[in-house]
């Protein structure tokens, strides 16, 4: 138990770099007449998490790192972010996400936009889309894979498909025309 008498001699650092023998009950870093302040957090840079008993069904999407330590079914969307699925975390679901770590069970469907890291505590049993894979060992990988970056006919015929007919009219799309 704490005891008020080892509280004393205890030397506080002050703002200003000097320290302050403290003689009063208060824990380490504070003082009668100051308050410590907690250190800053990037504002930009926020996550959210679903702990271990947590049960979500449906679609969860968005703009912040988030931490799965429960159980989701659904759709898990976060573009421009980074997704964990924690050692608690059993996901059961089309997961989207810049960055994809998981360390716990994923069954669908994954995108990773830039990297999925499965650790060696980590299961993956679906189609995995990526443009770096790392595979811990001990971690397991069941299903379909794709890495590096998407082949330029992938990509024109994403543009063919979103462009306005007009504008692609002599555009065609081979084999030849790509390895060129």
């Amino acid at each position: 138990m704490w005891k008020k008498d080892e509280a004393r001699g205890i030397e506080v650092p002050l703002s200003n770099g000097a320290t302050e023998n403290s003689g009063n009950a208060l824990p380490v870093g504070l003082s009668a007449n100051r308050s410590v302040t907690p250190p800053q957090r990037n504002p930009s840079r926020t996550s959210a998490s679903i702990g271990k008993g947590i049960i979500i069904v449906g679609d969860v999407t968005g703009t912040e790192d988030l931490f799965v330590d429960g159980s989701v079914e659904g759709k898990l969307t976060f573009e421009n972010c980074s997704l964990t699925i924690g050692p608690n975390g059993n996901v059961k679901a089309d997961v989207t996400a810049r960055e994809v770590i998981v360390r716990g069970r994923v069954e669908g469907k994954v995108i990773g936009t830039d990297r999925v890291a499965i650790s060696e505590t980590g299961e993956v049993a679906g189609e995995v889309n990526t443009e770096k894979l790392s595979v811990e060992e001990g971690g397991i990988l069941r299903g379909k894979v794709e890495t590096g970056k998407p082949a330029p006919v992938f990509q024109l015929m994403i543009i063919k498909e979103q462009a306005p007919e007009a504008a692609i009219e002599n555009v065609e799309v081979s084999a030849e025309s790509v390895a060129e």
